[in-house]
């Protein structure tokens, strides 16, 4: 992919070229867009906001790109979403030395990089040109939407080009930022966006992006919640390696007066109809993947009354649910396709839960930070959350109060060099039921167990949150092909840079990996990874 299409800002006309369409009912007017490739009028700005709203539109649909399932498979479900421990393929791709066991495909791992600035911060640049001054409440839901993706792609690879983006050095270089610098800007742009939405709101003005809204409707209240609990996530991260500007950080989001996401009915799930969630394509389509082994061992061991709303019985046992441990021998497909498929999901992709953000406060209570509250009522209100999202708050008392029920040791039917048997360190022995006299790493691998949970099938921000804490307890890989760059035992950490990016920005990446804590491959650690 050149340069030019997610670095270059020249005219309008350039930029949406490279705008990926998903939906034509939502970009019916770009033919007329593209007749005026120099400006627009404030007429024509005026009109619908149109040209303001539907670029920010087609970035949310992106995030996951939605509408294109064999990109969405390697955009995550192939990386993140098995590295999480949620899911893991039957498919033997390339002669079973792929990604799930550490054999990392180049072809596979540009796609995140991409879809992302094809599609997202061309889309968010655009809108914010045209905003910028005039449109503050379109100016900063592109800083929160630009905020949201662009984050994911850093806890992916580390560097990224984001401050810099559409700068061209002297040299026909861009430059990246350095991960800290990145997670810096963040901070940045979420707090000019909520300030200005706030502002907005209480103004009395009138809220004018509803009709592109697959999100909130419309709803700038709700989208400054989700901004200040995009805020405490990031402080949360990097607590570990920056904790004065995480609690600063995490503080400002924790005491703002439109507080944090509460309810279940505040998730972040942007809505793709008439589009089919690409995970049921992968999964009932193709069959290319099933439920994850940790997703087995823990769901069972904790009766967690949720498994049937996430995953299928298996056909591999009488009235079971079975998993495939990552990063095993597969000789063939149909060995393990029979194992727990996925409850198929509506036409909506969830990036982040009410249920998340009760996590949040409750790891920060456990640091002390003004606002979060008491560490126990939080924990089980995201527990009671969660169950909430379900329909199950009737399970909700019996659950919170099981302080016996452990995850279950893990059995695969079909190869037992594959189990994970009691005793065996990568198997927790964490209970549901809150204990105050524990240690802060108890109470955490508590926490963390319970959100990872919860957060179901957000793959990408589960890993994240793995390689951050080492929560929950996951099991390593049984077949390592990465030729000794990743730790079976530490677990994959990152994915290497773009090859596009060595092949058409080689000064941006020699400066970029003089940021990295190392070499350039998956055994590396990113800045907030300790």
């Amino acid at each position: 992919m050149p340069k030019a299409l997610y670095n270059i800002i020249i005219k309008p006309s350039a930029l949406l070229a490279g705008i990926v369409i998903l939906y034509t009912g939502c970009t019916k007017q770009f033919e007329n867009i593209n007749k005026n490739p120099y400006d627009f009028t404030e007429e024509e700005l005026k009109a619908d906001y149109e040209l303001l709203g539907e670029p920010l539109a087609q970035a949310m649909l992106s995030i996951l790109l939605a509408n294109d399932p064999p990109t969405a498979q390697l955009q995550q479900n192939l990386n993140a979403d098995v590295y999480s421990g949620y899911m893991m393929t039957p498919t033997p791709f390339e002669g079973n030395i792929n990604n799930t066991n550490y054999g990392l495909l180049m072809p596979w791992n540009v796609k995140p990089w991409l879809v992302n600035y094809g599609n997202i911060m061309t889309n968010c640049d655009f809108a914010q040109n045209k905003a910028k001054g005039k449109y503050p409440d379109f100016y900063a839901w592109a800083q929160i939407i630009k905020v949201e993706a662009m984050h994911r792609v850093s806890d992916i690879y580390g560097p990224i080009i984001y401050t810099k983006y559409g700068i061209i050095n002297p040299d026909h270089s861009i430059d990246f930022d350095s991960q800290q610098a990145a997670y810096y800007a963040f901070f940045k742009d979420l707090d000019e966006a909520i300030k200005a939405l706030t502002a907005y709101v209480e103004s009395g003005a009138k809220q004018r992006f509803a009709v592109f809204d697959m999100v909130y409707k419309g709803d700038y209240r709700k989208w400054i919640r989700f901004a200040n609990t995009l805020r405490l996530r990031l402080a949360i991260r990097i607590s570990g390696v920056d904790l004065p500007k995480a609690k600063a950080e995490g503080e400002a989001a924790l005491q703002h007066p439109y507080g944090l996401l509460t309810s279940a009915d505040e998730n972040f799930n942007v809505n793709i109809e008439p589009v089919t969630h690409p995970l049921n394509i992968m999964c009932y389509t193709w069959s290319d993947i099933r439920m994850g082994a940790p997703m087995e061992s823990i769901l069972t061991g904790y009766n967690d009354p949720r498994l049937p709303h996430y995953f299928v019985p298996s056909n591999a046992a009488t009235n079971s649910y079975n998993g495939i441990r990552n990063g095993i021998n597969i000789p063939a497909k149909d060995l393990y396709t029979g194992f727990s498929k996925l409850v198929k999901f509506e036409n909506k992709i969830l990036f982040m839960t009410a249920a998340e953000a009760w996590f949040l406060k409750a790891e920060a209570a456990l640091y002390g930070w003004a606002g979060s509250g008491d560490a126990k009522n939080n924990y089980e209100k995201g527990i009671a959350t969660s169950f909430t999202q379900y329909g199950l708050s009737s399970y909700f008392n019996a659950y919170v109060n099981d302080n016996t029920s452990k995850p279950r040791p893990y059995k695969d039917p079909k190869n037992p060099a594959n189990d994970v048997p009691a005793g065996n360190i990568h198997l927790s022995t964490i209970t549901i039921k809150w204990d105050n006299n524990a240690s802060i790493q108890q109470k955490l691998e508590r926490i963390i167990t319970q959100k990872w949970i919860a957060m179901y099938p957000e793959g990408q921000e589960a890993w994240t949150e793995f390689r951050r804490t080492g929560y929950p307890k996951l099991f390593p890989v049984v077949i390592n092909n990465s030729g000794n760059t990743i730790s079976t035992e530490a677990f994959i950490r990152r994915i290497n840079l773009p090859y596009i990016e060595y092949t058409t920005n080689p000064i941006g990446v020699e400066k970029a990996l003089k940021t990295l804590k190392g070499l350039d491959n998956g055994g590396t650690k990113l800045w907030w990874d300790l």
